[in-house]
């Protein structure tokens, strides 16, 4: 491991990610729970820890109380010590919306004193929100090898997710030639990752010369490719962006799969388990006789009496007796009841499914739900944090339940498909 005292590292970890639904209606996108005992900053902060990188700017800005308190004083990344550190960088703001950061750029901007106030060679600049293992230390030495004045991360994706991407063209060398945001008619299948190096007064001068201009992608890399040296840094191996619930849970059945690529405990990420409030050294999970586990992964604390399948359990679920699981990824502390059943469904914290309810009810190619379309279509109901099901009820797929829906607020034992409480 290197230490690099000469860089600085931003992390990006305002955004709304409001495709996530209700599981971001009470945190910011980066810290929702992942892969049973993560949150996704886990792996952003983990890369950096490994990579030998010691000062961290987090810039934090929708719902961002969760988050800090996840982060802590960044022992569990050990961000602690007299040369070590991690700050949170909230928005300058007064009241208005207007004041929050407007993008990439203009997030980096509000923070140029920080950048001052820590003496940098380089900036890397980091998103909180993808799922994946990067050696930040081998691309500085790559931009620093191609003394480069901003390198970008990229990658190769399929043609047709291209358009969700900042796209570059690149010669022989590496170097970044064209670039287009977002192409609806991709030219090439290189896709920037989100994830820069800039040399520091290259930064610092590009933020000053624009004041207009708010975001890397769109404004930035363009300008700065006509004239100066911008490189591609290539990434091999698995990265997700799980700003959906489709990725969300794609990624997490991704850990169930061995040929995956996936492998946060191989790949060194460390999570912070005493940041939910909770005992951090939970029981090991019990299983009890009688009770069936296929294809899933199991927390701490968690206590099985029934059956769960090619599921995703995180830290104090239980799932009774006669009760079933099955495709199903279960945040902390969900009780599921005797006789209920749980399938292709997403529980949020503390969820209570009633004896003999059933979520996810009817075929998977059910109709969207209706409220949100693009959020719920392919089958998956998303339960809201706390929310209680009352015993008995039926809700079908696409279904959303709102955070904290009392047995009250079900007007009758069946919730069709598509429809949202």
């Amino acid at each position: 491991m290197k230490e690099h005292e000469q860089t600085l590292v931003l992390l990006l970890a305002g955004g709304v990610g409001s495709r996530l639904n209700v599981l971001v209606q009470t945190r910011a996108k980066p810290a929702v729970a992942f892969g049973g005992i993560y949150r996704i900053i886990d792996f952003s902060l983990s890369n950096v820890m490994n990579s030998g990188l010691s000062q961290v700017g987090v810039l934090t800005q929708y719902k961002p109380l969760s988050l800090m308190r996840h982060l802590g004083t960044g022992d569990a990344w050990d961000f602690t010590g007299r040369r070590r550190g991690v700050k949170i960088l909230p928005p300058r703001t007064g009241s208005k919306d207007s004041d929050w950061y407007k993008g990439t750029a203009d997030a980096v901007r509000q923070n140029i004193d920080f950048i001052r106030s820590h003496p940098s060679k380089e900036v890397v600049i980091l998103s909180g929100d993808h799922i994946y293992r990067m050696d930040l230390d081998d691309m500085l030495q790559f931009h620093r090898r191609k003394q480069a004045d901003l390198t970008v991360a990229m990658m190769v994706v399929p043609r047709e997710q291209i358009h969700q991407f900042g796209a570059g063209i690149t010669n022989d060398e590496g170097r970044i030639v064209e670039w287009e945001e977002k192409p609806p008619v991709p030219r090439t299948d290189l896709a920037s990752m989100g994830i820069y190096v800039f040399d520091t007064e290259y930064l610092l001068r590009l933020l000053a010369e624009d004041r207009e201009a708010t975001d890397f992608g769109m404004h930035f890399i363009p300008k700065a490719i006509e004239r100066d040296n911008v490189f591609a840094y290539p990434f091999h191996g698995y990265w997700r962006d799980v700003g959906t619930i489709q990725a969300y849970w794609e990624a997490n059945m991704d850990l169930l799969r061995e040929d995956s690529g996936i492998s946060p405990e191989a790949w060194g990420i460390r999570p912070n388990l005493e940041a939910d409030g909770r005992p951090a050294d939970r029981p090991p999970a019990r299983f009890a006789a009688g009770s069936t586990v296929r294809g899933s992964m199991v927390s701490a604390g968690c206590v099985i009496e029934g059956e769960v399948i090619n599921s995703m359990l995180s830290p104090g679920v239980r799932v009774a007796r006669n009760a079933t699981v099955r495709d199903s990824i279960i945040l902390h502390d969900c009780i599921i009841e005797e006789g209920a059943c749980v399938d292709l469904a997403i529980l949020d914290k503390r969820v209570v499914v009633g004896g003999g309810a059933d979520i996810g009810c009817g075929e998977r190619d059910a109709k969207p739900n209706t409220q949100y379309p693009k959020h719920l279509y392919t089958g998956i109901t998303l339960i809201g944090k706390e929310a209680v099901i009352p015993p008995g009820t039926k809700v079908g797929r696409n279904c959303i339940v709102e955070p904290g829906r009392s047995p009250d607020g079900f007007a009758t034992g069946k919730i069709p498909c598509g429809e949202t409480v």
